[in-house]
């Protein structure tokens, strides 16, 4: 445990780091992001737990982004090869080929969107799986919400977290 001066002098590292880096931001994330909640954020942030939480959140996200990744290139590429059984299925009328391949692509870019949605759902609660864990982790500015602007904030103090973690704290 370190002692009291040590950890006055890495709270006000964090918080002077933090303010730092709000003020890099747009005004309309920076009146998100008041004096209390940098501050106790800092504070939190003298717990070495959290970065290891926001570490692991986003190694997470990244084999997730990954792995729907690559079900979409599977599926696109069953897509394509639903379009070559057509070009072999129709060599000898063209007209035929064009009508089936024409029908085939809406088809194709319906269900392609479809997929696209399915994805984004799975994405949207990837991100409130990860609200909720650092909001039950006591980590200042965090709570499930959907709303994009309270999420970009979210974002943002990820990112700062992340930065943080870089950073040799005083001792």
């Amino acid at each position: 445990m370190d002692p009291p001066e040590i950890l006055q002098k890495k709270l006000y590292f964090l918080l002077e780091q933090l303010q730092n880096m709000a003020r890099d931001l747009p005004p309309k994330y920076q009146m998100r992001l008041p004096y209390e909640l940098l501050s106790s954020l800092a504070n939190c942030l003298l717990n070495d737990t959290v970065f290891e939480i926001v570490k692991g959140l986003l190694e997470i996200q990244h084999v997730t982004e990954q792995h729907l990744y690559q079900q979409r290139l599977q599926f696109i590429n069953n897509q394509k090869m639903e379009e070559h059984e057509i070009l072999n299925q129709y060599i000898g009328d063209p007209d035929k080929k064009v009508e089936e391949l024409r029908k085939l692509m809406i088809k194709q870019k319906e269900e392609l969107k479809q997929f696209d949605m399915g994805l984004v759902i799975q994405l949207d609660e990837k991100v409130a799986d990860q609200q909720q864990v650092l909001e039950q982790a006591g980590v200042p500015g965090f709570y499930v919400t959907k709303n994009a602007v309270e999420i970009k904030v979210q974002m943002h103090l990820l990112d700062f977290m992340l930065r943080l973690s870089k950073m040799t704290l005083p001792s």
